[in-house]
């Protein structure tokens, strides 16, 4: 009984602290909400240029997670070829992307490639390439794990009917794999919508480089991060209503 007291007044503190720190109650910094504010002139300026970054946000990463898909999914269908080559070069391809960061990646396609092999990207292709090549190991994953769940049975009748490996897959496989894997590439979207931030670092004017532009000029960390955390909030709880609609249309139909 004590206990339960004592974590019950526990939480009662943090959620008082919380409510003075967001209330900008706390002593020794000069809060400034104004400047991320839309009843504020100065405030309704800076979440416009804020906002601004939102388009390369969501085009950066549809376009990475579109290719990390086709990607991921050619990868996968090498696991299920009867050639030992195919199956060795997929299990390389899984250990070697899925061991390196994110951001070292990026930094590698996009300073990298240039002396390496004589490719330039602009910071756009670099970030979509770098983005796409980290995730489709797991995409890869994702699908060979769809495409073997499905029975053994659905096989046999593709193979009766004379349909080859490509309109096996096409028409009977991957259409049954897709609705059993549309929560993991949900979630692997949402991923990728966050790991979009670290494209910033190279000088793409997403969100996150747009709040680190406005800081400087501004100088108000708190405020405007803060802000920033708020948009990618509300982009992931919007892309995670879609992909659940999305998802019981499709378990609708079937």
């Amino acid at each position: 009984m004590g206990s339960e007291m004592c974590i019950r007044d526990r939480h009662h503190w943090i959620w008082i602290l919380l409510i003075l720190f967001i209330s900008g109650c706390g002593q020794g910094y000069d809060w400034g909400w104004y400047v991320v504010s839309p009843l504020h002139p100065q405030g309704q300026t800076n979440i416009q240029f804020l906002i601004s970054g939102l388009w390369y946000t969501l085009l950066l990463s549809v376009m990475a997670i579109l290719l990390s898909i086709v990607l991921g999914l050619l990868i996968a269908l090498m696991t299920l070829t009867k050639h030992s080559l195919l199956r060795k070069m997929n299990r390389v391809y899984v250990e070697i992307f899925r061991s390196i960061p994110i951001l070292v990646m990026l930094l590698w396609v996009y300073y990298g490639l240039p002396p390496a092999l004589g490719i330039r990207l602009d910071v756009l292709w670099a970030g979509v390439l770098a983005l796409a090549l980290c995730d489709s190991a797991f995409e890869a994953e994702i699908f060979r794990a769809g495409i073997q769940s499905i029975e053994k049975g659905q096989h046999d009748a593709a193979n009766s009917l004379g349909l080859g490996f490509y309109l096996k897959m096409r028409l009977i496989v991957l259409p049954q794999a897709i609705k059993r894997i549309l929560p993991a590439i949900g979630n692997q979207f949402v991923y990728m919508l966050k790991m979009s931030s670290l494209v910033s670092v190279i000088g793409m004017t997403e969100l996150t480089r747009r709040a680190d532009e406005l800081v400087v000029s501004q100088y108000r960390p708190l405020e405007i991060y803060t802000f920033l955390v708020f948009e990618y909030f509300v982009l992931i709880i919007v892309v995670s209503s879609l992909v659940r609609q999305l998802e019981k249309k499709l378990q609708t139909e079937s």
